[in-house]
């Protein structure tokens, strides 16, 4: 099976910094992004098989993003991951999955394993 590729829009460097390394040991392709406004960017010019994006952004936050992504025909079927402090009741229904902070490497593995079962289910 193919490398997911995977965008990761988080603003704090030491998240973002784990996330990818987690991603990479999992055999992603990853890009990072640190604005919601970057993410963006990225997704459109590359459409990744998975978006990990933080809910609290600066500029740009979490939930437009997601709208963004799912609005536009090129992102529509990226499986989308919120990441996130907040009470994930506060997030039900946002994206495909949750991420909650602070996460393990266990958690990072069940998502792109959940990807992986959702691509076979459809082939």
């Amino acid at each position: 099976m193919f490398p997911p590729h995977v965008v990761v829009i988080e603003d704090d460097q030491d998240t973002s910094t784990l996330l990818e390394r987690h991603f990479r040991e999992l055999g992603c392709h990853v890009t990072v992004a640190s604005s919601g406004e970057q993410g963006l960017d990225l997704a459109f010019a590359d459409p990744p098989d998975i978006a990990v994006i933080d809910v609290l952004l600066p500029g740009i936050d979490g939930r437009e993003v997601i709208r963004r992504l799912r609005a536009d025909e090129r992102t529509r079927s990226c499986h989308l991951v919120v990441s996130s402090v907040l009470d994930p009741e506060d997030l039900t229904g946002l994206a495909d999955e949750l991420l909650a902070k602070p996460f393990r490497q266990a958690a990072v593995a069940r998502l792109v394993d959940s990807y992986r079962s959702s691509v076979s289910q459809e082939e």
